[in-house]
């Protein structure tokens, strides 16, 4: 485990803007940076970073927190795992004491597999540079594919050699489990229950997240097998989903966030000659068809998006049937056909840098005018199918779902199609009309709202209802500790801390907060209280808990009542009224809930057949008590009010 101030060292160094703009193009906002979430899909950023709070929140999901939680959500890794990846990008070494036994079984599948994946990797890049059969075979390729060393180790490439079982016999040996080996997909069991490989004689390429864990791997075939497939990739798992992942995201991420666009090319070898080249910002679809899934990855480091296809008729077809999608999650979508006969790779093999982004500027054009004028082209002047090429371009621009976006395509694509702008808008009001009666015939679920549960005596700990009535007040109160708890009031000509105060006051009326994650709040506070150093906000945003993490990011986050108090342009100042008065609208709210309890109680015992006429009396005097309390409390007040 990691000590306490390795741990304090690594969050003091992470800072939560370079740390989130690796993963979000985010834009300046005032004090604060903003960006589309990369938790939901949303084409409106709602995500917010404070680097002066050292906080995210999404306003569209509610998730936030502080960097580790970041990573650690965004990563999918424990708590201590994502403070062991912030060490890495800081260089700082962390001495970790020896893993107990408990502690090892405790180890998630999840990271086991991915630590069997780091191995094979090591193993596969060991046998291209050290193994005769590598040399000769695997590497001898990659450098007459034009590879050179540095790139070969920058994305990890490697080869697993003939026979049948030589990686999974070095992965047994070093101690890794069966069934993960199953899972990884990097072995098959036979009939006979013997583990075999299931990449042999191939040149192997890790693919990797966004945060460069190994999480499957691509095979590309050496030997003269014409029955196997060319290339192999790692079936799914639960660390690797097709649909979600783009070869090259863990290179390429930075880059297309600090440029603000990404290329889309198909291969492996198309992202790393393009890299090679300089042109880093460079992801692979890796043959497949664009999911939402990928497309949303991309959105995430940049709206921009250009996508590269090979010259021939199936790059044209491929390049019409892919970005349909694109358009409809909202991305900018320009287009580069490669001369024909070449793709990015080969084209890139023969260019320099300076040649390559010349083509791309003289060639690079939005999707729509690309497809209007290729759809046209290929209809020539027959009426009929320049009626089809004109539809199907209407219908490519009603995917935008930006309104001034498809009004600016309305006009090029008018002056391309020679069709006036009114037709155009027409068909897509019609296509868009088509889109909306079609989703008001499907039925919508009736949302199910759970029966809430009474109030009765002896209820009053029961926090399904009583959290939600007291939430706000509750919230309040917490709001005011984190913001304000070291800030000092004057009490009876005393001055001590809002935290004192706030905390002092519930224990002395033996209230304790219904909200679970509120009250371990007040608990950690009060635990804590006493320290000379105590800062709320950076010991709750750092802390381990991830509920209370992102509970404390919420309430620092969202405007709070007490702003009402003073004008926005002075310094903010808390008084003790301001205190007095959360703490009495608490104790109010309690009050009224207790009396609407007994006066459930005592309708009860009146409707009993005989019913007990001193239990009634006794629920009486303790409501005349509490209404005597309430009245005092509304004078109390009514004269301290902040208006």
């Amino acid at each position: 485990m990691i000590d306490e101030v390795t741990k304090q060292r690594i969050i003091d160094s992470a800072d939560i803007y370079e740390v989130i703009s690796d993963y979000v193009a985010l834009k300046k906002r005032g004090v604060n940076y903003v960006g589309c979430c990369p938790f939901h899909n949303e084409k409106t950023g709602s995500f917010t970073v404070s680097p002066a709070k050292g906080i995210f929140k999404c306003f569209g999901c509610g998730k936030g927190g502080d960097v580790v939680h970041f990573v650690m959500e965004h990563d999918q890794l424990s708590y201590y795992d994502a403070l062991r990846r912030l060490a890495e990008r800081y260089h700082i070494k962390i001495e970790e004491r020896e893993l107990s036994a408990r502690e090892l079984q405790q180890r998630s599948e999840r990271d086991g597999m991915l630590t069997l994946n780091s191995f094979a990797q090591k193993f596969f890049a060991e046998q291209l540079v050290h193994s005769d059969e590598g040399k000769s075979v695997g590497l001898s390729y990659l450098l007459n594919r034009g590879m050179d060393i540095d790139t070969i180790e920058r994305f990890g490439i490697g080869y697993n050699p003939g026979g049948w079982d030589k990686l999974t016999q070095a992965a047994i040996a070093a101690g890794y489990k069966k069934e993960f080996l199953l899972k990884t997909g990097l072995s098959t069991e036979t009939q006979k229950g013997t583990l075999v490989d299931r990449f042999h004689d191939r040149v192997m390429f890790p693919i990797k997240d966004s945060s460069g864990k190994v999480i499957a791997f691509g095979g590309r075939i050496m030997s003269a097998d014409k029955k196997a497939a060319k290339y192999q990739n790692s079936p799914e798992s639960e660390i690797y989903h097709k649909k979600m992942t783009l070869y090259g995201i863990d290179v390429a991420r930075s880059e297309a966030v600090r440029a603000d666009k990404c290329y889309l090319v198909e291969g492996y070898f198309d992202v790393i000659s393009m890299y090679m080249r300089g042109i880093k910002n460079v992801v692979a679809s890796s043959g497949t068809s664009l999911t939402v899934e990928q497309i949303q990855m991309l959105r995430r480091m940049t709206p921009n998006v250009t996508v590269m296809y090979d010259g021939d008729s199936a790059g044209i077809h491929a390049a019409l049937r892919g970005i349909d999608l694109l358009l409809k999650e909202g991305l900018n979508v320009r287009v580069v056909l490669m001369p024909d006969g070449e793709d990015p790779d080969s084209f890139a093999q023969k260019h320099t840098t300076d040649e390559i982004n010349e083509f791309i500027s003289s060639v690079e054009t939005d999707f729509i005018s690309f497809k209007a004028n290729l759809l046209l082209e290929s209809a020539g002047k027959d009426p009929i199918e320049r009626s089809k090429a004109i539809q199907d371009v209407i219908r490519t621009i009603s995917l935008i779902p930006d309104n001034i976006t498809r009004s600016v395509y309305v006009k090029s694509c008018s002056e391309i199609m020679k069709i006036s702008e009114h037709e155009i808008n027409i068909g897509i009001s019609r296509l868009l009309r088509g889109v909306q009666q079609e989703s008001a015939y499907v039925a919508k679920p009736k949302p199910i709202t759970p029966e809430q549960p009474r109030l009765e005596e002896g209820d009053i700990h029961k926090v399904t209802t009583l959290d939600k009535l007291c939430k706000n007040d509750e919230l309040e109160l917490v709001r005011a500790l984190l913001q304000y708890g070291t800030n000092k009031i004057s009490i009876g000509g005393n001055d001590i801390s809002v935290a004192q105060y706030i905390i002092g006051d519930l224990n002395s009326e033996g209230l304790s907060l219904y909200n679970e994650t509120y009250r371990a709040i007040v608990q950690e506070y009060s635990d804590n209280i006493n320290q000379t150093d105590f800062d709320p906000l950076k010991h709750f945003t750092q802390f381990e808990d991830g509920n209370i993490v992102s509970s404390v990011a919420d309430i620092v986050s969202e405007k709070y009542e007490l702003e009402k108090i003073w004008n926005e342009t002075s310094e903010p100042r808390i008084e003790s009224e301001h205190i007095t008065k959360l703490l009495n609208n608490y104790k109010l709210r309690r009050i009224v809930i207790r009396i609407k309890q007994i006066d459930k109680k005592i309708a009860e015992l009146t409707r009993e057949s005989e019913p007990d006429h001193n239990e009634i009396f006794e629920w009486m005097k303790k409501k005349m008590a509490l209404n005597e309390l309430r009245s005092l409390l509304v004078n109390a007040m009514g004269r301290s009010a902040v208006q």
